[in-house]
């Protein structure tokens, strides 16, 4: 009997095992590891009727025993599309593919609108989805963010659930790569500074990935204040720019830009206040746009884009508001992974900023990092476990303030806001530069524990 092998016990692997379940294929799920938290998760899909081998590396040695019965081998997003295993199956004539890929043959009847970039895709699309939904669309976000794809995928099955009206699907390069099939009815590229280079090797290899994705969608929609992006601008006449700089208000084949009066505006006129959005920075302004771009294509009035706009409360983990304490604004910005990221975020909240920053580093330019760090930070307070690294980096690069290093969260925090009090820092601001997998699962769990710090002391 043919079977599907799904490789890992993560998020997207659980979701695709369970949807290809119910579509009636012969699933077994593949996990190398065997602690008691994959034991549980074993064995609640085994309740469901589905196979499960724990201890199973990834290597081809683990998959001969069901070679000559194998239909596809479907991968979670963190496994390298160039595996040496995966390219042994592939010379075997096995079909390899992402969770991405089984989610669109679910769900491809139903419009995508698919949002990938480096930095802002997150922000973009949990605007989106409470964007479209207040308009009074029936829009699930799923993929990066809310359920995993492959679980929507298995909910829209339920003959009793109200079948979407749009899909709003944060894409990253790796679920991309994965899955060429997905063309989306809009494709959204919000930025493009490197990242992931430790896995894509090259900016050129990286670009292609997100590229390919918005020429297979319909509609593509993008940030022309992005100077990747906008660099190819010639490449993409049939696409609609957005742009929140003023030097380009107006600008021929621009769909959606920001007045001298603060206006959204489109050749036909204004559209509504871009104080709409009540997040801060430029960088939140492009995101607005290219959500208003998006709603508008999905036939969303300018007066229900400006309502869902004004009713949005934000993201957590991205410039995430935590109250104020010793005079200090908190703001959480755990989502912040790269030093492009980590940028925005100190351009975005008021100086001076008593920084955190810190995990485990990722390849990139640090530069215009470094420079914002000079002109915007009193002081930095470093952790995790490449603290000395950093501390070696910044020091070098001119900075004058005070720099301390931590273990983690705990010890650091306390340290930063007594650095904020000292120099009469503004804003005290989380914002790592850094993944956070030496310390947390992810950085939704270094945020949570940020948060929890911060709510001990005095508002």
């Amino acid at each position: 009997m043919a079977c599907s092998l799904i490789v890992g016990l993560g998020r997207s692997g659980v979701g695709a095992a369970r949807l290809l379940h119910a579509q009636g294929h012969h699933v077994i799920v593949l996990e190398r590891d065997d602690g008691p938290q994959q034991q549980s998760k074993a064995q609640q899909l085994r309740d469901q009727g589905i196979q499960t081998e724990l201890g199973c590396p990834l290597e081809f040695s683990s998959f001969q025993a069901w070679l000559d019965q194998v239909e596809q081998v479907v991968i979670s997003p963190g496994i390298p599309w160039d595996h040496p295993t995966l390219m042994q199956l592939r010379d075997h004539g096995v079909t390899v593919r992402g969770e991405m890929a089984v989610a669109w043959q679910a769900l491809r009847e139903c419009p995508w609108i698919g949002i990938t970039g480096t930095n802002g895709k997150t922000t973009v699309t949990h605007l989106l989805h409470h964007v479209l939904n207040q308009a009074g669309l029936h829009a699930p976000m799923a993929g990066n963010v809310g359920d995993s794809a492959a679980e929507l995928g298995l909910q829209c099955m339920d003959p009793a659930q109200t079948q979407p009206d749009w899909i709003v699907m944060e894409m990253s390069s790796y679920q991309i790569e994965s899955a060429v099939e997905v063309r989306p009815t809009i494709g959204i590229w919000t930025t493009l500074t490197p990242d992931h280079l430790e896995r894509h090797k090259t900016i050129d290899a990286y670009r292609a990935i997100k590229q390919g994705l918005l020429e297979r969608s319909e509609h593509a929609i993008l940030n022309a204040d992005d100077a990747h992006l906008s660099s190819q601008r010639l490449s993409w006449p049939q696409a609609a720019w957005v742009s929140a700089s003023s030097t380009k208000a107006g600008e021929k084949g621009l769909a959606l830009w920001i007045d001298e009066k603060g206006m959204v505006c489109r050749h036909e006129g204004p559209l509504f206040p871009a104080n709409a959005i009540g997040m801060p920075g430029q960088h939140n302004q492009q995101n607005m746009l290219m959500v208003a771009a998006a709603a508008l294509e999905a036939g969303v009035s300018p007066e229900l884009i400006e309502a869902g706009l004004r009713s949005f409360s934000g993201v957590p983990h991205r410039l995430e508001a935590l109250g104020i304490t010793h005079g200090m604004n908190i703001f959480n910005d755990s989502k912040a992974t790269n030093y492009d990221a980590a940028a925005v975020a100190l351009e975005a909240v008021p100086g001076p900023i008593a920084l955190l920053a810190g995990g485990q580093t990722k390849e990139g330019d640090a530069h215009g990092w470094l420079e914002l760090l000079r002109k915007r930070a009193s002081s930095i307070t470093l952790f995790g476990r490449d603290r000395e690294m950093l501390r070696t980096l910044i020091l070098d690069s001119g900075f004058t303030g005070p720099v301390s290093c931590h273990i983690d969260l705990v010890d650091a925090v306390p340290s930063a806001i007594q650095a904020g009090k000292q120099l009469n820092a503004v804003s005290l601001l989380l914002s790592p530069a850094c993944a956070s997998f030496d310390q947390y699962q992810d950085f939704e769990a270094r945020g949570d524990h940020f948060r929890k710090i911060v709510n001990q002391y005095p508002q």
